[in-house]
C-alpha cells in the first residue's frame, strides 16, 4: 500500500534538499577558503606566537605548581590556554595598530600552536613529580613517613630538591615521550578516528574564536580581564592580613570555630573557585563528600580511640598515629579507582583494536570513508597527512634518547640501575599506545596509574636498601614517557581539527617541553624557598608527596607499614572504590551519573574540606548561571574561570618575592572563641 504525497509535502522535501545543497556549497566554499589561506608550517610558527607561548606557559606553570603543592588537583587548562592565547595576540595587534604598525593576520593555526606550546609547558609542572615522587624524597617527607623507625627509610633515601638534578632528570624522561607515538599518529587520529574529547573541545573553541566575529570575542576578553584584575587585587588585599599561617581571610571560620578546626570553612581563594567552575559538578561534589566522610565523621571518631588503636604519645605526623589512617585510606581509594579504570580501559582498548584488526578490509574501508566522511573531514585528513613526519625520526629519536637515559639516569639516582631503565624503555612504547588509545576513547590519561605500577614493581625488586628511591625515580620515568606521548596525541587531534600542520604541532610541543623542563624546576624552587612546603598544618600541604613515599614503603616492606586496624579499613575503601565504579558502569545512566569519583574523594581525606567548599562555590555559580542564562554561561564561564585562576596565579610571583625578601604582612587577622 502506497501513501500519496501531498503537494505541500513535496514542496517541503524540495525545500529541505535545496537547504542541504546550499549548506554543502557553503561548507565547500569555507573549506576551499581555509585551504587558500593555509600557510606552510614554517609560517604557522611566528615570533609573537613564541613570545606568547613562553609567557602563557610560564604563568600556567606557576598556577599549576600552586595547585600541585596545595591540593594536588589540577584542572584541564587547555581551554584557558587557548582563550589566553587569543586574548594576548588580539591585544598585541591592537597595540601595534595604535602605533601605525600593520601586523600579519591572526589565524587559528597560530592560536593552536600557542595553546599546544603552553599546555606542553605547564604539563611538566603538573606531571613532573614536584608535588609527588620528587618532593617525596626530601627530608621533611622522610620524617613524616616515620623516619629511621620505618623499614626502607634510611639517610640514603633522602634527596633534597636541587635545580641541577631536577632539570637534568626532566630533560631525560620527558623529551623521549615526544618520539614514542609519532609513527602511529595516522592510525590513532585518522584510521581509528579517536575523539580525544579534551583535544576536540579545544579545537571547537579555537575554531569558534576565529569564526564567531569580534562581538563574542570582545565579551570574553572583557570578562577575562575584569576577573583577572579582581582576582589579582583580591590576592594583594588578603596578603596584608596574613602575618602567620593561621591568619587572614584564608582561615575565616565561615561555619564556626568547631567546623574550622575540622577544616570546614570558606577560604576566599579565587583559584579554587575558578577551578571549581572548570571542573564538572560530580568532581566538586565528590570532593565535598570525601571531606564530610573523613574530617566530618571518621577522623574525629578514630581520634577518640587514641590509646586503643594507636599510642597516645606519638606525634600527629607519625605514620603509626591518625596520620597513617589518613594516608593509607587515601591510597586505598586511589588504588581501587585506578586499578578498576586501568583494567577497564585496557579491556576496551584490546577489544577495539582486536575488532578493527579482525574487520580490516581495504575495499569496505574505502567505501566507509566515502560514505561517512564529509568534505571537511577529508580536507582535515589531507592537511594532517600532507606534511608527513618520517617514521625514522620517531625511531631514531627514541633509541638515541633511550641510550642516553640508560647511561645518565643512574648518575642522578644511583639506586635506579641501568637495567631497570632499559627494561622500562622496552615496555614503554606498548604502554604509551594503550594509554593514548584509552585516552582517545575516554579522555582519561592513565599515566599516573602506569607510574604507580612501575613504582611497586621496581620498589619490590630493588629491595629495602634501594627500593624506595629506585621505585620513586622509576615511577617518574614511566609516567613521564606515557604522559607526554598522550598529551602530544591530544594536541595532534586539536591540530587535525584546526587544519594545523603536524610539523608545526610537533615543533610547538618540543618547544613547550623544553620550556617546561626549565621553568617548572624554577617555579617549584620559588615556592620551596619562599613557603613552608609539605607542612601538614600549613597552606602548602603537598599531599601526594607523603602518599607516593608511603606507596614506595608499601612496595618495599608490605602491609607491616600499616597501623592497627588500618588494613581492614583499606580493604573496605578499596572495595568501596571498585563498587562505586561497578554501579556507575552497570546501572542506568540516570543512576550512574550521580555516583561519586573515588579519586576525587581521596584528596580531602588527607588535606581537609576547605578547598572542596571553594570548588563547590564555583560549581554553584556555574549551575545558577546556566539556570538564568545558559547561552551566556556557555560563552563566559571559561573566560571568567580563567580570569580568576590567572589573576591569583599572577599574584603568586610578587608574594613569593616579598617572602624571599623577608617582607612580611603587617597584620594578623585571627578569630578566637569568646
Amino acid at each position: 500500500m502506497q501513501i500519496s504525497r501531498s503537494p505541500a509535502m513535496r514542496d517541503l522535501e524540495n525545500e529541505s534538499k535545496e537547504i542541504e545543497r546550499v549548506e554543502k556549497e557553503e561548507l565547500q566554499e569555507e573549506v576551499e577558503e581555509d585551504t587558500k589561506i593555509l600557510q606552510p608550517w614554517t609560517k604557522q610558527i611566528t615570533i609573537r606566537a613564541v613570545i606568547a607561548s613562553i609567557l602563557i606557559g610560564s604563568m600556567f606553570s606557576v598556577i599549576a605548581m600552586k595547585l600541585n603543592l596545595t591540593t594536588g588537583i589540577t584542572p584541564n587548562l587547555n581551554v584557558s590556554a587557548a582563550l589566553l592565547a587569543f586574548v594576548f595576540v588580539r591585544t598585541w595587534k591592537k597595540l601595534l595598530q595604535k602605533t601605525g604598525i600593520v601586523s600579519i593576520p591572526f589565524t587559528k593555526q597560530e592560536n593552536t600552536m600557542i595553546q599546544t606550546c603552553a599546555v606542553a609547558c605547564y604539563s611538566i609542572a603538573v606531571g613532573g613529580g614536584f608535588g609527588s615522587y620528587l618532593l617525596g624524597l626530601n627530608k621533611k617527607t622522610f620524617e613524616q613517613s616515620g623516619g629511621f623507625s620505618t623499614v626502607g627509610n634510611s639517610p640514603s633515601s633522602i634527596k633534597e630538591p636541587g635545580l641541577g638534578w631536577m632539570t637534568g632528570f626532566l630533560f631525560l624522561v620527558c623529551f623521549i615521550g615526544l618520539f614514542v607515538l609519532i609513527p602511529l599518529r595516522k592510525i590513532l587520529i585518522i584510521d581509528y578516528k579517536l575523539t580525544f574529547p579534551s583535544g576536540m573541545a579545544t579545537a571547537v573553541l579555537i575554531n569558534g574564536f576565529h569564526s564567531r566575529g569580534d562581538k563574542m570575542a570582545k565579551k570574553q576578553v572583557r570578562g577575562f580581564l575584569k576577573c583577572l584584575s579582581f582576582s589579582f587585587f583580591w590576592g594583594f588585599f588578603q596578603w596584608f592580613y596574613k602575618a602567620k599561617d593561621d591568619c587572614g581571610f584564608s582561615q575565616f571560620p565561615t561555619f564556626g570555630l568547631k567546623a574550622w578546626k575540622q577544616t570546614f570553612y570558606f577560604d576566599f581563594s579565587t583559584t579554587y573557585i575558578g577551578t571549581g567552575m572548570i571542573c564538572s559538578h560530580i568532581v566538586n561534589l565528590s570532593l565535598l563528600l570525601g571531606a564530610v566522610l573523613s574530617y566530618g565523621m571518621m577522623w574525629p571518631l578514630i581520634g577518640n580511640l587514641k590509646g586503643e588503636w594507636f599510642p597516645a604519645d606519638l606525634p600527629e605526623s607519625s605514620m603509626k598515629s591518625l596520620n597513617g589512617y589518613k594516608v593509607f585510606i587515601s591510597i586505598a581509594l586511589l588504588l581501587g579507582d585506578g586499578l578498576y579504570n586501568f583494567i577497564k580501559i585496557l579491556r576496551v582498548t584490546l577489544i577495539n583494536v582486536h575488532g578493527r584488526l579482525k574487520s580490516r578490509n581495504p575495499d569496505s574501508a574505502v567505501a566507509r570513508v566515502s560514505q561517512d566522511k564529509t568534505l571537511n573531514d577529508l580536507k582535515q585528513d589531507e592537511v594532517f597527512l600532507r606534511e608527513s613526519i618520517p617514521m625514522w625520526v620517531g625511531a631514531a629519536g627514541y633509541i638515541t634518547l633511550a641510550l642516553i637515559s640508560v647511561i645518565a639516569i643512574p648518575f642522578i639516582f644511583s639506586e635506579l640501575k641501568w637495567y631497570y631503565v632499559l627494561v622500562a624503555y622496552i615496555f614503554a612504547p606498548s604502554l604509551a599506545f594503550c594509554n593514548a588509545y584509552g585516552a582517545g576513547l575516554t579522555d582519561i590519561n592513565m599515566s599516573y596509574n602506569y607510574g604507580k605500577v612501575g613504582l611497586f614493581v621496581i620498589s619490590a625488586v630493588a629491595g629495602k636498601d634501594h627500593g624506595l628511591v629506585a621505585g620513586m625515580a622509576g615511577c617518574g620515568l614511566v609516567k613521564s614517557i606515557i604522559s607526554v606521548s598522550c598529551i602530544l596525541m591530544q594536541d595532534f587531534k586539536t591540530g587535525h581539527l584546526t587544519l594545523t600542520s603536524p610539523k608545526a604541532m610537533l615543533l610547538s610541543q618540543t618547544l613547550g617541553t623544553f620550556l617546561g623542563c626549565l621553568v617548572s624546576p624554577l617555579s617549584f624552587l620559588l615556592f620551596y624557598k619562599a613557603f613552608d612546603i609539605g607542612n601538614p598544618n600549613g597552606e602548602y600541604k603537598a599531599p601526594y608527596a607523603i602518599i607516593y613515599r608511603n606507596l614506595a614503603i608499601l612496595g618495599v616492606q608490605g602491609f607491616s607499614a600499616l597501623p592497627k586496624h588500618c588494613l581492614q579499613l583499606c580493604y573496605g575503601f578499596f572495595a568501596f572504590a571498585v563498587g562505586i565504579n561497578l554501579v556507575k558502569d552497570f546501572t542506568p545512566k540516570r543512576i550512574g551519573k550521580w555516583m561519586p569519583l573515588p579519586t576525587a574523594m581521596a584528596v580531602p581525606f588527607l588535606i581537609g574540606g576547605y578547598f572542596a567548599i571553594d570548588m563547590c562555590v564555583g560549581t554553584l555559580i556555574v549551575f545558577l548561571w546556566h539556570r538564568i542564562n545558559s547561552k551566556k554561561a556557555e560563552l563566559m564561564v571559561p573566560a571568567v574561570a580563567s580570569g580568576l585562576i590567572c589573576g591569583d596565579g599572577l599574584w603568586i610571583v610578587p608574594s613569593s618575592v616579598l617572602a624571599l625578601a623577608k617582607i612580611y604582612p603587617p597584620i594578623c587577622m585571627k578569630f578566637l572563641p569568646a
